[in-house]
């Protein structure tokens, strides 16, 4: 993987984490309702479910493409056609993300958030369809060095890492913003322009 391929990568990642969604409500109501803290903690347990879907996608992909050699264009280009689905649906969506921010009632432990955005991400078994999909635009799975594998999984931390905490950091803010723009509109657009592009490019390298 080269650093071109790493950035795109990144912005790639970068994107989808920035569109308001399930984890991103969870991350901003903890935060708002129950402190930064327990926001970080919810952000923390999605960084760590969204490594464990990117480490089962490389090694599930790598045992694929070492069975199936040449066949193996054919998992690239149903990867490529997943990409573009993926892209036009967040393209054609009108559906709006809703922040709910209430006063919480009970104290709650920084392990419980952690479990919460952990497990809530663990439960959209997609993101490995997803990961598995993209993955092999940038890098050549049959051909994996460790380093690469450490490179993807910074580059995970980071970018889904880095927005949610944003994310948490100005949840009341953020709930607000959303409420008086197009933000999400705006986010779908970006994330399903790069997606559609990916998707393309996927089909076009096999």
């Amino acid at each position: 993987m080269g650093i071109y391929e790493a950035i795109t990568l990144l912005g790639i990642m970068v994107a989808l984490a920035a569109i308001p969604s399930v984890s991103v409500a969870l991350v901003v109501t903890c935060s708002a309702t129950l402190g930064v803290g327990h926001g970080l903690a919810a952000a923390a347990g999605i960084v760590l479910a969204d490594l464990m879907f990117m480490t089962l996608a490389i090694i599930g992909l790598s045992v694929v493409a070492e069975m199936m050699g040449g066949l193996f264009i054919i998992v690239r280009i149903l990867g490529g056609l997943y990409l573009l689905w993926l892209g036009l649906s967040l393209l054609s969506t009108s559906r709006m993300t809703r922040f709910a921010i209430k006063n919480a009632n009970g104290k709650y432990s920084f392990s419980a958030s952690f479990m919460a955005g952990f497990l809530l991400t663990l439960g959209d078994i997609k993101a490995i369809f997803f990961y598995a999909s993209l993955l092999p635009v940038f890098v050549d799975l049959s051909r994996i060095q460790a380093s690469e594998v450490i490179v993807i999984g910074l580059i995970t931390i980071f970018s889904v890492g880095c927005v949610k905490v944003i994310y948490a950091v100005f949840a009341t803010n953020v709930a607000t913003y959303a409420k008086r723009t197009n933000m999400e509109s705006t986010a779908r657009k970006a994330a399903g322009g790069l997606m559609i592009g990916a998707g393309g490019y996927l089909i076009f390298k096999a």
